[in-house]
């Protein structure tokens, strides 16, 4: 039954001419290339060890420079080893000397002026005499002197600084404040000449 089954599928085949006829058949030459000679495998060297790695020790931070324009060069470790030069002494401050004192002022000199009436600083006065003729005339009036003493308290000098209307009122005035003895004026803890001014008043009574 095979062998009929095989014949009656190469007997339908044949009718189709799906199958090529034995004249129309192609020859097909298949030549073997020789695969190539393979190369014997190179022996690899061995792999070398690793070489040491020399390290160099850490160099010690650079000392801090102040007040340098550009900054210090690197000194390499063999140059390292030489001794730095020592540091130049550093300048001292010299201060400068302070301007003098100014000078003290100049003690005033001359005569110290009163600032109160001549009468407050002379415990010994005598009033003025009223002049008769000029009580006879009914002369009034105020006379104002301007009397200086001396060191010792006596009066040295005496003028009419506002006269009463009369001459003979005011002469009156200045002889008697010539008389006075008075207390000198102090500067200091010493005595000193002084100005001051004396007011008369020349009035009548019952009039």
């Amino acid at each position: 039954m095979v062998v009929a089954l095989h014949g009656a599928v190469l007997y339908g085949l044949w009718s189709a001419r799906v199958l090529p006829p034995p004249t129309e058949a192609v020859t097909l030459f298949v030549s073997f290339i020789n695969p190539p000679p393979q190369s014997k495998p190179q022996a690899i060297p061995p792999p070398e060890p690793p070489k040491p790695v020399k390290r160099e020790a850490p160099r010690p931070p650079d000392p801090p420079h102040y007040h340098l324009a550009a900054q210090a060069p690197v000194m390499s470790p063999q140059e390292a080893v030489e001794p730095l030069p020592p540091p130049e002494p550093a300048l001292a401050l010299v201060q400068a000397p302070s301007p003098p004192a100014p000078p003290a002022p100049p003690k005033p000199t001359g005569p110290l002026t009163l600032t109160t009436e001549l009468a407050v600083a002379c415990p010994d006065r005598t009033p003025p005499a009223y002049p008769p003729m000029a009580r006879r005339l009914g002369e009034t009036g105020k006379v104002v002197l301007r009397v200086e003493l001396d060191e010792t308290g006596r009066v040295s000098a005496a003028q009419v600084l506002t006269s009463s209307g009369s001459n003979r009122l005011d002469a009156a005035a200045l002889a008697a404040v010539r008389t006075w003895r008075c207390h000198p004026a102090q500067r200091d803890g010493q005595a000193v000449r002084s100005l001051a001014t004396q007011p008369f008043n020349f009035t009548l009574e019952g009039r």
